[in-house]
């Protein structure tokens, strides 16, 4: 039953004890500030030295590294859409985010992956409708992927978790 392998947390993404977090990152992925930042200072210096190694990633797509000091074994970077109205691809973009990152997850044999949400802070995608896609991508693969135990969806602070809980209540039911 998808209820059970959805989830939604009020948390600090880089303290989830997954096989694999996934990075709001920046197309150099080489760290940035919000949740980039802050992975990148959690994991410690390999992280950004892997990094370079993967000469960016482009918006939609993902690449995996290892967790170094984090928790999760991995750490999955995809890059988000910058908002500019909702009139260039936006949507598309963010879903091929939340895809790809579940495509390389279950490629990795990941079985547990937490997503922040992406897009929402610098890059200031209206946060429903980035909720809405999100939990729409994630239900979509869930239902055709069991291999994925469990996604969680970390959300920073409780307005946050607020839409994320009120958007699956909605999807799910």
């Amino acid at each position: 039953m998808l209820h059970d392998r959805i989830e939604i947390r009020d948390a600090d993404i880089t303290h989830v004890a997954v096989d694999a977090i996934v990075n709001a990152a920046n197309e150099s992925l080489l760290g940035g500030g919000g949740v980039d930042g802050a992975i990148h200072c959690a994991a410690g210096p390999q992280l950004l030295q892997e990094c370079r190694s993967l000469n960016g990633c482009k918006t939609g797509e993902a690449k995996i590294t290892k967790g170094y000091n984090l928790p999760a074994k991995w750490v999955i970077h995809t890059v988000g859409p910058i908002w500019k109205g909702g009139h260039f691809g936006e949507d598309a973009l963010l879903a091929n985010c939340y895809r790809n990152s579940l495509v390389l997850a279950l490629e990795n044999g990941i079985k547990t992956i937490a997503f922040p949400s992406i897009s929402t802070g610098i890059y200031r995608f209206p946060p429903e409708r980035a909720a809405r896609i999100a939990a729409a991508e994630v239900i979509r693969f869930l239902e055709k992927e069991r291999a994925i135990e469990k996604v969680i969806f970390v959300c920073f602070g409780e307005q946050m978790y607020k839409i994320y809980e009120s958007v699956l209540k909605s999807l799910l039911s």
